[in-house]
């Protein structure tokens, strides 16, 4: 019997355990599919903390979303084992010492043969994600939506923060370079050639200002014929919509992109080897409606719809 989540007509929505969906929490991942977690780490943020909220805003925002996406036909719940698996028990005091305590839990998440979907915290999780990721998969493809490319060498001459994720995940060789497209990026810089490094390590970048009142339905297209099997992870921060939409983010930059333009990229990732995906970077305390919760809440399903043995291929 699989999982489900707790009906609107069972329980007001407004009542019960505030857990992702209303799904069970469990606390293992042994016969799981699929599970949500999250990461309450915000100590990695260089401006306006607070996404150390965001996984129980997240879910409380969630106790709306019904099981079956209307749009798409994906009905995750009839064919996968999903809960929630809680929040990782990170260091509030320590970054370094999270970092291992992430990774290893994933690890435990991974080694399972169950898909993590991620309620952050600030985007330094996903580099010991992304460790634990490669560890089991090797180097992997990346879908990256962000207003930034987190390839910051460091900040405040610190290694490990919010914006060097993935400098850090090239070094390590988590990354299959030529398989990565980050999209939605924009805003000011510290330097004219900010960019560069990136596409020189054979990244794909696609600017926000390129695609604006565009769909992304044909470059998905492209992501899915330059990735295809691969093991791919997606990595969502939040910023990469437009603040009108999302303005509940630490870090945020006008001429995003729009919720439309999300959904097609989320959707149009329906045919590569998921293996994990994220969504970061919702900080509660400057969302004062609820709607960048809702949204992340959202855009987090619609990650569970298209995990492989969701869709008919």
């Amino acid at each position: 019997m699989k999982n489900q989540p707790l009906s609107g007509n069972a329980m007001p929505r407004f009542g019960g355990i505030a857990s992702m969906m209303r799904l069970p929490v469990v606390d293992s991942p042994v016969g799981l599919d699929a599970a949500f977690i999250g990461v309450p780490l915000d100590i990695g943020t260089s401006h306006r903390p607070g996404t150390r909220f965001g996984p129980r805003q997240i879910r409380a925002e969630s106790a709306l979303i019904r099981p079956y996406n209307m749009a798409t036909g994906a009905a995750p719940f009839d064919t996968l084992q999903v809960a929630d698996l809680g929040d990782v028990p990170i260091n509030t005091y320590s970054l370094e010492k999270s970092l291992s305590i992430i990774t290893n839990f994933y690890q435990t998440v991974l080694q399972a043969g169950c898909i993590p979907l991620t309620l952050g915290g600030d985007h330094t999780i996903a580099l010991p994600i992304s460790r634990a990721v490669a560890a089991k998969h090797g180097p992997v493809a990346l879908v990256h939506v962000d207003a930034h490319a987190d390839v910051n060498p460091d900040m405040f001459g610190e290694r490990i923060a919010h914006g060097t994720p993935f400098r850090r995940a090239v070094e390590e060789n988590l990354l299959d370079c030529h398989k990565v497209f980050q999209i939605g990026l924009r805003g000011s810089g510290y330097a004219a050639d900010d960019f560069d490094w990136p596409r020189q390590q054979g990244f794909t970048l696609v600017p926000a200002h390129e695609v604006w009142y565009q769909s992304l339905v044909p470059l998905m297209a492209r992501v899915r014929d330059t990735i295809g099997n691969t093991p791919c992870y997606l990595s969502f921060d939040i910023d990469g919509i437009d603040p009108a939409y999302a303005g509940g983010t630490g870090t945020p930059e006008i001429g995003g992109l729009s919720v439309p333009q999300a959904l097609e990229i989320i959707r149009g990732c329906c045919k590569l080897n998921m293996v994990g995906a994220d969504l970061v970077e919702v900080s509660p305390p400057y969302d004062a409606s609820g709607n960048t919760a809702l949204l992340g809440a959202n855009l987090l399903f619609e990650m569970l719809c298209v995990l492989p043995g969701v869709l008919k291929r």
